[in-house]
């Protein structure tokens, strides 16, 4: 991936890891009725996110690189979800909520062109 020794040093790693504790901070403010719903699912996929992005590097080629990088993706896209539901059915602080979806959908844009490129 040209200059990049590690997964630690790639951009959507480090945003990954800002948007998952983005997360926990958001979702400790949840109502506890939500601890086993919207709670569990928002965390696992944020986490899902960079730990994706740092087992594809460790398995050692391209193909499976851009395999875990996909995944990734689909776990962004379900995090973008539950944001979006989160802003429907006014969970949490709004004010929150909107800059971590934004970030979700930058990380995606970056995981797509990555995927992208290991591909190619």
């Amino acid at each position: 991936m040209g200059g990049v020794e590690s997964y630690r040093d790639l951009i959507v790693w480090q945003k990954s890891m800002d948007l998952a504790a983005q997360i926990y901070a958001l979702t400790s403010e949840f109502p506890k009725t939500e601890e086993y719903r919207l709670t569990s699912q928002m965390t696992r996929a944020a986490i899902s996110i960079p730990a994706n992005i740092a087992e594809g590097n460790a398995r050692g080629s391209r193909k499976d690189y851009a395999r875990f990088f996909a995944i990734a993706r689909g776990s962004t896209a379900e995090l973008s979800t539950f944001l979006m539901l989160a802003i429907r059915i006014k969970l949490g602080d709004q004010d929150n909520v909107r800059p971590a979806l934004g970030l979700c959908e930058e990380i995606g844009r970056m995981l797509t062109a990555l995927h992208n490129r290991l591909k190619s």
